[in-house]
């Protein structure tokens, strides 16, 4: 962009139409920054949980920005044809991608074709929400509390848990490693589908996000020992953290972050971080998120990505540890 210098000096030469086309338009363009509609892409059908939660953000953001915001459903490949089609996006700032760690951390050990790197191909905007899992069991269960059941698995010879995604899968897996003992991993088409199994005992664990758990704890059919974040679930203040429960270093929760294609403008990336942060903070937000039990990340560019390293390195090291092979 020019200064007031710049037109003074520049007068009558280099400030012609010709330059202007050429390099001065587009700077000027960002200053208004936005001044069209803002596309959002997210890696999830309309009408699941997933877009409703973002649905959310970018209703809001239209009131904060005053500006049209779409969102574009890609779902497909477990999230990652949003992230690819955002990645490939023009970076001209109205081209934003909401999406999840799991993919951004791990998604190398889960897809072989999965080569979007997010410190290459992205600029990270902000933190944006986070939809915590919870350890459960059957409510026939003897295990009260995650320590409990850690002793319950360990007074067997063989033990199972359920799973419906990837992250769930690893996360299983780290409770298995964490405890030392042995169990198989049961695959679910959805949540649903193992419900039978975890009340007749079938399987001894699952680890669960908690917007299904919640109802099915009100109900009587799921006893939740743990929140696996690292700390409390706001809707379920009565649940300790596994940390609380008896496990220490135990941490495995899904969140999202919002991102936007490499070289993007930079003032549209923090005006869009303001304004996302801003959403996150609104009293009928924390309201809202309470009900799906799930809770804002309220975060900075840097807090993002030194949150998504370490989530990155866990990864890497659970990964390895469960053989995973990228399909």
């Amino acid at each position: 962009m020019f200064n007031r210098r710049d037109v003074v000096v520049g007068a009558g030469a280099a400030l012609t139409a010709g330059s202007l086309s050429g390099g001065s338009l587009p700077a000027l363009a960002q200053q208004d920054w936005p001044n069209r509609p803002l596309h959002v892409y997210i890696g999830f059908a309309a009408g699941s949980g997933a877009d409703i939660l973002c649905r959310w953000f970018t209703t809001k953001l239209q009131d904060v920005s005053g500006q049209t915001v779409v969102i574009e459903n890609r779902p497909g490949a477990v999230g990652s044809i949003a992230i690819n089609v955002a990645a490939k996006s023009k970076p001209d700032g109205y081209n934003v991608l909401f999406t999840g760690n799991t993919l951004m951390a791990g998604g190398r050990h889960l897809l072989k074709d999965f080569t979007v790197d997010y410190r290459r191909d992205f600029d990270c905007v902000c933190g944006l929400v986070e939809t915590p899992f919870v350890l459960v069991v059957g409510a026939k269960s003897p295990a009260s509390s995650p320590k409990d059941l850690i002793a319950h698995l360990k007074s067997k010879p063989q033990n199972r848990y359920g799973y419906t995604n990837p992250a769930a899968m690893v996360a299983g897996y780290a409770l298995k490693a964490y405890a030392g003992v042995p169990a198989e991993a049961i695959s679910y088409r959805t949540t649903a589908d193992a419900m039978g199994d975890l009340e007749n005992a079938t399987l001894d664990y699952m680890i669960m996000d908690g917007t299904f758990a919640i109802g099915q704890m009100k109900a009587g059919k799921l006893r939740v020992l743990g929140a696996t974040m690292e700390k409390r679930i706001n809707a379920m203040p009565e649940v300790p953290t596994m940390q609380e429960g008896g496990v220490p270093d135990f941490f495995f929760s899904p969140w999202w972050g919002v991102w936007l294609p490499k070289g993007s403008p930079q003032n549209a990336n923090a005006k869009l971080g303001d304004w996302v942060q801003q959403v996150g903070k609104m009293p009928e937000t924390v309201k809202f998120l309470d009900g799906m039990v799930a809770m804002p990340v309220i975060g900075d560019a840097k807090y993002v990505l030194d949150k998504l390293d370490a989530d990155k390195a866990r990864w890497d090291k659970l990964a390895a540890a469960a053989g995973l092979t990228p399909q």
